[in-house]
Order: structure tokens, then C-alpha cells, then sequence
């Protein structure tokens, strides 16, 4: 089958599409035939040499796919309804960028009602992390006010919608009148960190109480300002490292102030966490997909072989929502 790897660390050159063995069916696997993948930043992190696979995974890039059921495993519970021909999507901890991948049978989850096959690509991974670093991490509420950074990408786009859809307030950073604009439209209000102090517009914003969650993918750059712009009892969720990995925090505020700093990947959870995470993304998210709550925003697709230049634009910070491939 063809399928993405990479020859050494590096830029979106060194991914390359090669002839691979098609993966090795599980006693408790699904065995699905691709029809579109996502890319996330964990795909660039690992292509720079930043991110650790996972014991045992594939080398193949790919931590979200959709497609249909062209196996399943003797081990599978029938109570998961899953069979040949079911259009689903999958959590992998790798293997995506392929014409077939073989997933755990606690990471596939049906394609929800109304949603495009090829669309469905864009939202496990994404609706992963959402759930459950903001609702079971941080434990967020209805009513309550949610600061999501990077409002306009993949992660974002679907942090904005989620919250928006249980109730909260959400206000998002962003750089630029069109990307002001995007998060406007899913529901967020906009803060312009290219133009003002984010920490004063969030201060401003809740008549100087702050956020009671901050969804926080730059990381050292931003912890000093992300801890004030924060509410009494506020809870800090550190998803990404883009701005740093090292920085300095005034502990008598996060003591004075009851303040709760988290940190997590979702790639690195053992399995069984993934399985739980999934199963209330199931229960609790996929209602709102099916209304029409959660939309999934593609900005654009490539083809697999195109896999450099899409690296190289989803590199670029322009997008939109997220980037597919279909192989």
C-alpha cells in the first residue's frame, strides 16, 4: 500500500509516499480502507524529530482518519455494532497517512449523521483533545468563560465550537482581521494579540474577573500572561509548546490565587485512556455534531502524494480549520 514516512528529521520535504506492508490485523482491531486523513501539529513535531513515537507504533504519519470497515477483529465486542461496509473514523497512535490503517476497536466511533465520509477525517483526534483536556481536565462548565489561543486552527476551530455548543463563553486570540473574522463566525469573541495585550483584553472582557479555562497550545511564551488573564480558581490546560518549553511562574499568585496548571498530549496516553476518552466523545460530543453545533471546517485537501506541500502549508499558520489528505 502507499503511505507516508519520512527519511530523516526535517521540513515537509523529507516526507515522502513509499510502497509499505499493509499493517497487521489485531484480535481486537478494526481494519479500515482510508479515505482521508488529517493533519495535526503532533505530525509536524514528529517530522522535525520533536515528538517520541509510541512503543510499538507505525512509522507511518497519521493520528486521524476516516473510511470504511473492511475487517473486524474476533476479539471485538458485538455490542460495538461495528461491521464490514460501516463508514467510521479512528484514533490511531499512527499509521494514518495510508490507504489502509488498523485501529483499536475503542478508537472507532461511527461517522456521525450529516457529515461528509471525507469530513470525518478532521474530527477524532481534534475532538479528542478538546473533551478532554478542557471538560475532563479542567473540569469547564456551563457559563463559564473559556480562553482558547490559536482560535483558528484545527484544535481551535473545534475548542470554539464545543464550548459554544455546552453553554460557555468564548473568547479567542488570533493575529489579522480574516482569522478575527473565522472565530467570530463559529461563535468566539476575537482578540487581536497582533494589535493589543491579550491579558488586558480578557481582563476587559470579564469585567476584570479573567477566564476560568485558558486552552493554551504556545507554552512558555505565553505562561506569565496566560496565569493573569486566569480567574480565582482558574485552570491552565498546556496542550502545544510552540512558543517555548522553559519559563518562570510567581507561585504566591498561584497560591494566593487557587490557580491549576496542567499540562498533556494525547498521543502518549496509554490506551485505555484513549478508549475512555473516545467513548465520551461518543456520548457527549457526537449529539452536537449530528445538530450542527460542531461543523467540520475544511480549509483544504491535498492528494497523499502532495504530502510536502501540504506539510509546508499547514507549516505556514494560514489555514483555516483543518488540512486533509486522501490518498
Amino acid at each position: 500500500m502507499r503511505a507516508v514516512v519520512d527519511t530523516t528529521p526535517g521540513g515537509p520535504e523529507v516526507l515522502t509516499v513509499t510502497e509499505q506492508p499493509v499493517p497487521t490485523m489485531r484480535p481486537d482491531g478494526i481494519r479500515i480502507q482510508v479515505t482521508a486523513a488529517g493533519i495535526n501539529r503532533a505530525d509536524v513535531l514528529q517530522r522535525t524529530g520533536n515528538y517520541k513515537i509510541p512503543e510499538g507504533a507505525s512509522k507511518i504519519f497519521g493520528l486521524e482518519v476516516s473510511g470504511i470497515v473492511t475487517e473486524v477483529g474476533p476479539d471485538v465486542d458485538p455490542e460495538s455494532n461495528v461491521k464490514v461496509g460501516d463508514p467510521v473514523c479512528a484514533l490511531l497512535d499512527s499509521g494514518g497517512y495510508a490507504q489502509e490503517v488498523v485501529a483499536p476497536a475503542t478508537n472507532v466511533v461511527p461517522v456521525p449523521e450529516g457529515t461528509d465520509l471525507e469530513e470525518a477525517a478532521g474530527l477524532p483526534e481534534v475532538l479528542a483533545t478538546v473533551w478532554s483536556n478542557i471538560f475532563m481536565e479542567a473540569q469547564a462548565k456551563p457559563e463559564q468563560t473559556v480562553l482558547v489561543h490559536g482560535g483558528s486552527g484545527g484544535i481551535g476551530t473545534a475548542a470554539i465550537q464545543m464550548c459554544r455548543g455546552f453553554g460557555m463563553t468564548v473568547l479567542s486570540t488570533v493575529s489579522g482581521q480574516a482569522k478575527a473574522e473565522y472565530v467570530q463566525s463559529l461563535g468566539a469573541v476575537p482578540i487581536r494579540y497582533d494589535l493589543q495585550d491579550f491579558t488586558h483584553a480578557v481582563q476587559e472582557l470579564t469585567d476584570d474577573r479573567g477566564a476560568d479555562v485558558i486552552l493554551d497550545v504556545v507554552g512558555a511564551k505565553y505562561l506569565e500572561s496566560n496565569l493573569k488573564a486566569l480567574a480565582k480558581d482558574g485552570r491552565l490546560v498546556v496542550i502545544g509548546l510552540q512558543g517555548g518549553r522553559r519559563a518562570e511562574i510567581d507561585l504566591a499568585s498561584v497560591m494566593g490565587r487557587r490557580l491549576h496548571l496542567m499540562g498533556t498530549t494525547l498521543r502518549a496516553r496509554p490506551q485505555d485512556q484513549k478508549a475512555q476518552i473516545m467513548a465520551q466523545v461518543h456520548q457527549h460530543v457526537w449529539p452536537l455534531v449530528e445538530r450542527g453545533d460542531i461543523r467540520v471546517r475544511i480549509d483544504r485537501r491535498f492528494s497523499l502524494e502532495d504530502v510536502a506541500q501540504a506539510h509546508e502549508y499547514f507549516d505556514s499558520g494560514t489555514h483555516m480549520g483543518k488540512v486533509l489528505l486522501i490518498p
